[in-house]
């Protein structure tokens, strides 16, 4: 529930006043105590602004101004709430969220751009990073692993501008995301026994389509009891595995030390004896090494990129490798892309929000300069509903894959229908 507008000055007064009497260490030391000097100093406010301080106004105002002094002020309450997948501040002024596929302009605003400012120092000083005109942008986490990128003036215009992408805090199950209709139960089946196989699996998709909630799921078929090792920017896998490493990249920091790039820690989990590699998104030079990590007996890695379609997603993964800097022909690194990669899984945020996996694709091998790929399955779009929801059904190809031996040999046989009908008799 918001504060009313006309009362909204007094909880601002009430954490104004705190903000500057107290330290952040008393706060935290003594929340017990803060809280009941909020709900009395509340009583008092109210009362002399002549309004019954009644246990709702009392409750929401001791809320407001618990948030600023402790939490991240007027986005707190939405951090806590679960139908908010995402949170965009644009400036003081503009707070946005996305709920179910959905953006919503908020009531929620802070005071002042120093506001904003306290708010994102309060993220990024805990992990020792830092935001101030010299280093403008930020990429950092909160406690439950939501990420959080901030970017302040002079490169941005209309003042401190925070996004923050939130995940849930047990990661969504295969049975729920089948219940949601991102893929149907025979895909799921299919994708688990690629991962227990060892496939090499690319997930690609747009911002926002769901690609880690995807890798944490392909995670989550890995037998219990391999070696992972995880490479991340900001740590948002949740693997219930036991034998997990999470890496985690370093920018540079206040001392001026070299960064350590995702580049660096897929080198370094060389040496770390992995079974498995994750590397949660692949974006630049490391696309080279996580390829020849792959080639080299690593079979079983997983990472995701941007890409619009499967076919995008090879050129994406060419790109990157020729970013390394090796000068390397075009069709050696197709090479090396068509030996690594063995399944590309697109997933793509329709136009009404919902997300599903569009394609799950088979990365065949080369065929002259360019690389073979076949649909196993597919999504077919077949118009929108009156309510204007995307109608459509997502469908084997009737194509057994070329690795179906490998999933064979693996113990990981699966039964005709799982293909389609046309696939009945011919194995």
């Amino acid at each position: 529930m918001q504060l009313p507008e006309n009362l909204q000055h007094i909880a601002q007064g009430l954490s104004q006043r705190l903000n500057s009497t107290m330290s952040g260490t008393a706060r935290h030391l003594y929340r017990s105590q803060l809280l009941a000097l909020v709900d009395g100093e509340a009583r008092g406010a109210l009362t002399e602004a002549g309004v019954t301080p009644t246990a709702d106004l009392l409750r929401m105002i001791t809320r407001e101004v618990m948030d600023d002094l402790l939490g991240l002020g007027p986005i707190q309450i939405l951090v806590d709430d679960p139908t908010v997948s995402e949170i965009m501040v644009n400036g003081p002024e503009q707070i946005w969220v996305e709920r179910s596929g959905k953006l919503v302009e908020t009531d929620s605003k802070f005071r002042n751009n120093d506001h904003v400012m306290e708010i994102i120092n309060r993220i990024v000083e805990p992990l020792g990073r830092r935001i101030d005109v010299s280093s403008p942008m930020v990429d950092a986490r909160l406690p439950d692993g939501s990420r959080v990128n901030a970017i302040i003036p002079p490169c941005s215009l209309l003042g401190p501008v925070i996004t923050i992408r939130k995940f849930s805090k047990n990661p969504l199950t295969v049975e729920q995301l089948v219940g949601f209709g991102s893929f149907t139960a025979e895909m799921a089946e299919f994708l688990r026994a690629c991962v227990d196989s060892k496939l090499n699996i690319v997930v690609s998709g747009g911002t926002g389509s769901g690609k880690t909630t995807l890798l944490n799921m392909l995670s989550s078929f890995i037998p219990d009891g391999e070696r992972i090792v995880t490479i991340e920017d900001a740590a948002e896998l949740k693997l219930n595995q036991r034998h997990v490493v999470p890496l985690e990249s370093r920018p540079r920091d206040n001392e001026g030390n070299e960064p350590i790039l995702i580049r660096d820690l897929v080198i370094n989990a060389l040496r770390m004896r992995p079974e498995r590699i994750i590397i949660g998104e692949c974006r630049g030079k490391e696309a080279l090494d996580m390829l020849q990590a792959m080639n080299t007996g690593h079979d079983g890695s997983l990472t995701t990129l941007h890409a619009n379609t499967p076919r995008d997603a090879l050129s994406r993964l060419e790109t990157m490798s020729m970013m390394a800097g090796l000068d390397l022909p075009v069709r050696v690194i197709r090479e090396q892309i068509a030996s690594a990669i063995d399944l590309i899984v697109q997933q793509t945020r329709l136009r009404d929000g919902k997300r599903k996996v569009t394609h799950i694709t088979e990365v065949q091998g080369m065929e002259g300069d360019k690389i073979v790929l076949q649909d196993v399955f597919l999504f077919e779009e077949k118009g929108v509903s009156p309510e204007g929801g995307v109608l459509g059904a997502m469908k084997p190809t009737g194509t057994r894959p070329k690795f179906y031996e490998r999933l064979v040999s693996s113990g990981n046989a699966l039964p005709p229908h799982i293909f389609g009908d046309a696939m009945r008799g011919r194995f």
